[in-house]
């Protein structure tokens, strides 16, 4: 089953019925500190939030008035965990924290098109990935990686942006020719059902359940941050994309001027402004 947020990731609400409601507990952690919340697990006929799953986090939103705190997928149901019951048979008006849900796009969306460039141009294969709070990380089946190539594949994967190369999702069945060429890490134990196709036209065609940008101009840039040692001669890529990049530039900067301060105080010096 394809989820509403899946037919249209750029939808911000959806007005649906309330199918079940049941008692459930989540489990959480805050600073650190393990909680368990209790609350109700409610089932709806379609969702525009989406449930983690393909290395994305779950989406932020409400039902009604009501926050939903989580967001799973158990087989082909979406099940959302809110504090307060709702009634089965009732509509309900579904909203979607965009601003979070966008910055999942684009920096899903940037891991795809990292992936196929660094596949295209070395060969280093795509073994996991991380879409973390401030930065992601790409796991490569390679050992090293040069800073040269993580410069040419970040000037690349910009240049697809600068193009608006755009991004298609296509349905095909696990029976179709197309199955066993695209690019997968496989699919889970219980899916069941058509297979979602990412499409970045003429660069990567992959099976993804998650949602993306419709071109890659909405991207905006991609930031290679750089590389680390990671498991079992893998090499971590970390990067940021889109809004982060924006964030990621004031932060520096005003960093940069905090220690620049510093300086002239120890120094008396002016010749370190950088104003």
């Amino acid at each position: 089953m394809a989820f509403y947020c899946q037919t249209d990731s750029y939808a911000t609400e959806l007005l649906t019925e309330v199918v079940s409601c049941s008692p459930a507990q989540l489990k959480t952690e805050n600073g650190g500190k393990k909680e368990t919340l209790s609350g109700y697990n409610v089932i709806l006929k379609d969702t525009v939030l989406f449930p983690e799953g393909g290395g994305q986090p779950d989406d932020r939103g409400s039902i009604g008035e009501v926050p939903v705190h989580r967001v799973t997928r158990q087989g082909p149901e979406a099940v959302h965990f809110v504090s307060s019951p709702l009634h089965p048979g009732s509509d309900m008006l579904v909203k979607v924290d965009w601003n979070r849900r966008f910055d999942h796009m684009q920096q899903h969306s940037g891991q795809h098109l990292i992936t196929a460039i660094a596949d295209s141009l070395y060969g280093f294969k795509t073994t996991s990935w991380e879409l973390g709070r401030q930065r992601s990380t790409i796991e490569l089946d390679t050992p090293t990686m040069t800073n040269d190539q993580a410069e040419a594949i970040e000037l690349l994967v910009n240049q697809k942006i600068r193009q608006r190369v755009p991004v298609v999702v296509r349905v095909i069945t696990t029976d179709d020719p197309e199955f066993n060429q695209v690019r997968s890490r496989g699919l889970p134990d219980d899916h069941a059902g058509p297979v979602r196709i990412i499409d970045i036209e003429g660069v990567d065609a992959n099976m993804c359940c998650g949602t993306h940008v419709a071109n890659l101009s909405d991207l905006q840039v991609i930031k290679i941050l750089g590389t680390e040692k990671g498991k079992k001669n893998k090499t971590n890529l970390i990067f940021i994309a889109g809004e982060r990049v924006l964030k990621y530039a004031a932060r520096s900067y005003s960093v940069e001027k905090s220690l620049t301060g510093l300086l002239k105080l120890v120094t008396g010096d002016d010749y370190m402004d950088i104003e």
